[in-house]
């Protein structure tokens, strides 16, 4: 009597989960996943989660991207359970990336509102329609705090969609490496990134602005980077984040992280926290691999002016 073929092994999927605040981008998230070649699904029910894994899988699909969040609001608190049986289902091969986008509460208020669209947590009209919006959003918050600790975190706050859209790429690219370090430079004065793991503050350094041949430049650009380099304090800045980083970077590889960020600000982002966090990709590059992100500078939509001479 024949004995029937086993069934061939499983073939390993890469799973992305996008997850995150309502009106946070994650429309955007899936596009730039199709972009690299991501079968993608929106608004799966948390409850399908395994059998459509198992199916794809079936297909011999290896990449598949799912966006779940509150529209699920009844099964949310079930996901991160399903989530870790994934993890460690013997032989399903399943490398699970999970990524939640956020933005602070105006950004997401000012969304909606030039939308008009309702959120998916406001269930009736009112008659402070600003009031009801942020009690929506603060609930959402609550009800996917679980699900945000366990991700890697995108601030979408002040970033336009083809910043997100590389982000995004970036993220994803990167997962081959046990740990990713990304260096954002930004502004204070337009808020502190919400995924930043660590922040510097650099503004007590000097300030190349008020040299007004160096105001129009960035910190990438060589007069800027001469004029910093001059001042001793700027490089004990830059030694003691440097021994910092190193020092705490092995043990938060043990501690299972695979992305870490690191955000340096300055008043403007366009200088001091520019040209650190230059120089501080570039000197961590060589060991880890590395991501640089100027939230200000390259969110510009008419770049300053650029010197021909660049950071060495």
């Amino acid at each position: 009597m024949n004995t029937p073929d086993p069934a061939p092994p499983l073939k390993p999927i890469e799973l992305v989960l996008i997850t995150g605040m309502s009106g946070s981008g994650k429309s955007i998230a899936l596009t730039a996943l199709e972009d690299l070649g991501y079968y993608c699904v929106d608004n799966l029910p948390p409850e399908l989660l395994g059998s459509f894994i198992a199916l794809e899988q079936s297909h011999r699909a290896s990449k598949v991207a799912i966006a779940m969040d509150v529209r699920s609001a009844a099964s949310l608190p079930g996901l991160p359970a399903r989530l870790a049986e994934i993890r460690h289902q013997p032989g399903q091969d399943v490398h699970l990336t999970t990524v939640f986008l956020d933005a602070t509460t105006d950004t997401l208020v000012r969304r909606f509102s030039e939308t008009r669209r309702r959120h998916p947590l406001s269930l009736k009209p009112s008659n402070d329609e600003h009031r009801a919006l942020t009690d929506a959003i603060e609930y959402e918050r609550e009800l996917l705090s679980e699900l945000r600790d366990r991700a890697q975190v995108l601030d979408t706050s002040l970033i336009r969609p083809a910043q997100l859209r590389r982000h995004i790429k970036e993220l994803i690219g990167a997962q081959q490496a046990p740990l990713t370090l990304v260096f954002e430079s930004f502004a204070f004065k337009r808020g502190i990134p919400m995924d930043a793991d660590f922040v510097f503050d650099v503004r007590m350094l000097p300030n190349p602005h008020y040299e007004a041949e160096l105001r129009p430049l960035t910190g990438r650009d060589g007069p800027v980077a001469a004029f910093l380099a001059r001042h001793a304090e700027v490089a004990v800045m830059e030694a003691q984040i440097d021994t910092f980083l190193r020092h705490w970077l092995p043990h938060m590889l043990e501690d299972h992280r695979s992305y870490v960020t690191v955000a340096i600000g300055c008043t403007g982002g366009q200088h001091r926290s520019v040209y650190l966090v230059e120089r501080l990709a570039k000197a961590f590059s060589s060991a880890w691999s590395t991501r640089l992100r100027h939230r200000e500078i390259d969110g510009w939509p008419t770049p300053p002016a650029r010197s021909a001479s660049a950071v060495p």
